[in-house]
């Protein structure tokens, strides 16, 4: 919010204030899950493994906005977990593919009913159906902001 309280207009202060509010989100409800789980990347490629289907090294270090040495690094402790297998391209042999396993799928949907339930809590006990109705008509937003970042 701005310094009277009345909410931003400008586009700085309100990517200010976004970030901010969504990084506060975010950071809680990471620190929801256990000590020794998955990195925030780790999950990441997880998701848009599951979501995606299979990609080599290289589209997902580009999809996901990292170096090609740390995907690598992000793939291979995934691989050691056994939540990815690697396989090569049937269409190109020289090109190596990466797939979420069913243990990865697990993890995933073990992480997100986590989250999932400590969300349904705050929003039932601490938010009413108008607030919650109104944030559900800000979530197209958010999402077409995260499409264009």
């Amino acid at each position: 919010m701005g310094k009277d309280s009345t909410p931003p207009e400008d586009a700085d202060e309100v990517a200010a204030a976004l970030r901010l509010v969504v990084g506060r989100i975010a950071r809680r409800v990471r620190q929801a899950h256990s000590v020794g789980e998955l990195t925030l990347s780790e999950v990441s490629v997880l998701a848009r493994l599951d979501r995606d289907g299979a990609g080599s090294p290289g589209s997902l270090a580009e999809l996901e906005r990292v170096r090609p040495q740390a995907m690598a690094s992000t793939l291979a402790a995934l691989e050691e977990r056994g939540l990815v297998t690697r396989r090569q391209d049937a269409a190109d042999g020289r090109r190596v593919l990466m797939a979420v396993t069913a243990a990865g799928r697990g993890v995933l949907a073990d992480r997100r009913s986590e989250s999932v339930r400590l969300l349904t809590g705050v929003l039932e006990e601490e938010f009413t159906a108008s607030e919650r109705r109104r944030l559900v008509a800000v979530l197209p937003l958010l999402d077409r902001l995260a499409d264009r970042l």
